[in-house]
């Protein structure tokens, strides 16, 4: 179910940026050769803070728009990156959030320092044997790797379950998950053997109206229309 109306300083510059990045990826209309406008929100403690909560899709719109991004952006990135490591105890799913920022980092030009020697990919495999609830909420946790030609043991997990996945976007959705279900909803819209009868255009229609006043999930659903293969959106 989803999390009751708590707010806190965090939880608002999450919210902040993530809109940011829906407005920017909605525009997407920036030259190849000039810079994205900015959309972090600053470098302060709380602007960092933010930058590691939403992780790699901070650079979602040069991503899927092939733009450069804003200078501020990588180096707020990179100051984000060495500023939250994941610590010795840290989850599987933030030891992948830290090493997606990295390796979308090195792939924008700017290799960070705290990135893996030979960006060496956390262990995954504890994601294939998951149930399908479990593995939906994991997935969506992990909604920022779902990127044109992405090529990581995620991904691979991701597409090997497609219909598990599409099992816990269904009841997510029963559930008014809308923040599970628009994670879920972006990896369907990359993986290949997604099941017709899921109906997953209209599905992602739904979530967008029923929950996309909440920016984190607004995020999602528009980086999953642009990963439709209708949406003409060419692969990177």
């Amino acid at each position: 179910m989803e999390q009751n109306g708590t707010s806190s300083p965090l939880t608002d510059a999450v919210r902040e940026l993530s809109a940011q990045l829906v407005s920017a990826l909605a525009s997407g209309g920036h030259s190849p050769v000039s810079a994205g406008t900015a959309v972090t929100i600053g470098d302060d403690e709380l602007g960092l803070a933010a930058v590691r909560v939403v992780g790699a899709d901070v650079l979602l719109p040069s991503v899927l728009h092939g733009t450069p991004p804003a200078p501020v952006d990588l180096a707020v990135c990179e100051k984000a990156v060495l500023a939250y490591p994941p610590g010795p105890d840290a989850s599987a799913t933030s030891m992948w959030s830290h090493w997606a920022m990295t390796r979308t980092l090195a792939g924008l030009g700017a290799p960070a320092a705290g990135a893996a020697p030979d960006g060496a990919e956390p262990d995954a495999t504890w994601l294939e044997d998951l149930p399908w609830q479990a593995l939906t909420h994991q997935l969506a946790l992990l909604a920022a790797l779902a990127v044109p030609a992405a090529d990581n043991a995620v991904a691979r997990v991701a597409g090997s379950r497609t219909v598990d996945l599409a099992r816990g976007f269904v009841r997510a959705v029963r559930r008014r998950g809308w923040l599970q279900a628009a994670g879920a909803g972006r990896w369907l819209a990359l993986l290949d053997g997604v099941p017709d009868t899921l109906g997953l255009d209209a599905g992602l229609d739904f979530v967008a109206g029923m929950g996309g006043d909440d920016p984190r999930v607004a995020l999602h659903v528009r980086a999953a229309r642009l990963l439709r293969p209708a949406a003409g959106v060419e692969p990177l």
